[in-house]
């Protein structure tokens, strides 16, 4: 009974040995082995909503890891892939309703792009105004960390230095191509250094073209009449017919429909036509007044949370300067090309498109040197970068004398 329990055991191993060492090399078989996890709870939703599941195509995404089969000299070997880096996820605030031509729209689209061109490394959800935060209360729910980012035009913050006027929309200031060009000079760096001082990081992440200058019950004859308006306006546009004496509201554009309605105001400047038609101020006010001499153009602002923005790596932070670049180029291409059709829908209805007589046209030029005045006397970052764009357009006009043919 011992023997037959040695000798069953030696045949035992005998034929693992044998197994191993002789039969096994010669099969070669292919090995691929796949696992799969599941995304955490907080991620699936968004990769659902935007369609981005294994099933996509393009990069891989967060649902899955591969183990490969790597071979080798010696032997075939697992080879893990990297596993895809978390998701960082931010909330955004907008100012813009995401059904607003032009400014809403560029907000919304930054939920999508920014995905995109991350390869879903940084998701930014979008949120409407009044949603996540009170809009008067966005910028602090920022510079606090209580949200990571919020999208609108900076002078709604210009409380916190004049200087924010600048990065929104100036009076009698640059065009479009101007104003752009000043920013990759001095400009932009002016704005980072402002914006930091206050808490935050801030970027230029849209571009409008020239606004209308205000909505009227009645033709503005004369420059008396005008002064004695109730006229909703904000920013530095605002300031310069307070200066003139005019009764200045500030309200904005998603509420002057209802102002205008409820007889809070006599008139109003919104946007550009495609968005006044948009929000029907010409069923109530039939006097549109041209040109937007209180926006010759208009900056949107991304103002990110600034501990928010430094955790993010340098290739997350390129990608969101390159959306916002590309958000830039979109906005004045889409609003400086709709705009004539948009006023023929709008002549279409009855509105009559009036031009500034030269006489308020000069008072208005004169009470905005004015405003300026006062601007540099109680802020120095707006001295900073007023003097700064002063001399920048000095010398881009000298450039432009002589580097563009001259007008037909």
């Amino acid at each position: 009974m011992r023997n037959l329990i040695v000798g069953t055991v030696v045949g035992l191993v005998v034929g693992i040995v044998v197994g191993t060492t002789l039969v096994a090399p010669r099969l070669k078989l292919p090995v691929q082995i796949q696992t799969k996890f599941d995304v955490k709870p907080s991620v699936k939703p968004h990769l659902q909503k935007h369609g981005m599941t294994h099933q996509s195509r393009g990069a891989p995404r967060p649902t899955e890891q591969h183990v490969h089969v790597t071979k080798t000299k010696d032997s075939d070997k697992l080879t893990p892939v990297p596993k895809p880096r978390d998701t960082v996820q931010w909330r955004m605030a907008s100012v813009y309703d995401s059904s607003l031509p032009h400014m809403g729209r560029l907000a919304k689209r930054l939920e999508d792009e920014i995905w995109n061109t991350s390869a879903g490394g940084l998701s930014i959800k979008f949120f409407e105004p009044e949603t996540l935060v009170p809009t008067t209360a966005a910028f602090d729910a920022v510079r606090s960390g209580a949200i990571e980012a919020v999208f609108a035009a900076p002078s709604l913050w210009a409380e916190h230095t004049p200087a924010l006027y600048l990065y929104s929309a100036i009076p009698f200031g640059p065009p479009i191509h101007e104003y752009l060009a000043w920013l990759h000079a001095d400009g932009g760096a002016i704005m980072r250094d402002v914006y930091r001082k206050i808490g935050v990081h801030g970027m230029a992440c849209g571009l409008l073209a020239p606004e209308g200058s205000g909505w009227f019950r009645e033709p503005i004859t004369s420059l008396e009449k005008l002064k004695s308006l109730r006229f909703g306006m904000t920013g530095l546009g605002g300031k310069v017919l307070q200066r003139l004496g005019t009764t200045v509201v500030p309200i904005s554009e998603g509420d002057v429909f209802v102002a205008l309605e409820q007889g809070i105001i006599d008139g109003a400047e919104a946007a550009q036509p495609t968005i006044d038609l948009e929000l029907g101020l010409h069923r109530l006010a039939r006097h549109y007044y041209f040109p937007g001499w209180h926006q010759p153009a208009t900056l949107l602002n991304l103002v990110i949370n600034l501990d928010t923005w430094n955790k993010l790596t340098p290739s997350l932070q390129n990608q969101v300067r390159s959306v916002c670049g590309d958000n830039i180029q979109l906005g004045f291409a889409e609003s400086a090309g709709s705009q004539f059709n948009a006023l023929k829908a709008l002549t279409a209805e009855g509105v009559s498109v009036e031009i500034w007589s030269p006489e308020i046209m000069s008072a208005l030029r004169q009470a905005w040197s004015e405003v300026v005045q006062d601007q540099l006397k109680t802020s120095r970052d707006f001295a900073r970068g007023w003097n700064s764009l002063k001399r920048f357009r000095e010398e881009y006009g000298i450039w432009h004398e002589i580097g563009q043919p001259a007008p037909r």
